[in-house]
């Protein structure tokens, strides 16, 4: 109804969230619901790396993340304006751990593409994270430190020009709030000023607190 449309990245990196039964994503999708009465076009991608679509697809971000799951968004960026008469210059993206760091990468990767970005618990340094989790897809930041610097946010912060929120709780148990620091940390050495942070001092990686949630929407909306 208002030409705009709003991308939403689900988590993990692996999942699969388009499918024929009820996502575990029940908030987003209140809050997707919310978005199209408000006139807003809402997608949400099985992007590269997913589940469910066959071993090429699953292993398609081998050594570049935020590769070929960054660019099937973009996709998706062109299928609601050429489709579905969406303003290309009025999309916006957003996306919780594994989706905030594809909504970093989006916006410091491919700066101009979105208008505003909210990332929420992101990974910004893959470096830093699980390591049986990123030795799978990167390697060992010690053997293969080009596939870490290519996949980690941190090293485009100069590229900031779209309006970008950051979301983290302080007690993050799986990304830990480090992460958003020392991003933060770079935007403010880079002079950057389209940038926000909101803290919330009692949440770990996945909310508790409704007051939590109803604030993060907020901010977001």
């Amino acid at each position: 109804k208002n030409g705009a449309a709003i991308i939403f990245v689900h988590g993990a990196g692996y999942l699969q969230n388009a499918h024929n039964y009820w996502s575990s994503y029940f908030r987003e999708y209140m809050f997707h619901n919310l978005l199209v009465e408000k006139g807003y076009t809402v997608l949400d991608i099985d992007y590269r790396a997913s589940d469910g679509y066959g071993r090429d697809f699953r292993t398609g971000i081998y050594r570049h993340m935020g590769g070929l799951d960054l660019s099937d968004q973009l996709d998706g960026k062109n299928l609601l304006v050429e489709k579905y008469h969406i303003d290309s210059n009025r999309v916006g993206f957003y996306g919780g751990s594994y989706g905030g760091f594809i909504t970093l990468m989006a916006l410091l990767t491919e700066p101009g593409q979105f208008k505003c970005g909210a990332a929420l618990r992101s990974v910004t340094d893959w470096a830093h994270y699980n390591l049986e989790y990123t030795s799978n897809i990167l390697n060992f930041p010690e053997t293969d430190p080009e596939a870490y610097r290519k996949s980690s946010p941190i090293y485009f912060a100069e590229n900031l020009q779209d309006k970008l929120v950051m979301l983290h709780g302080m007690v993050d148990d799986n990304v830990q709030f480090q992460d958003v620091v020392r991003l933060s940390q770079r935007f403010i050495e880079l002079g950057k000023d389209n940038w926000e942070l909101a803290i919330f001092p009692v949440e770990a990686h996945g909310f508790k607190e409704s007051y939590s949630w109803l604030d993060e929407y907020k901010r977001i909306l």
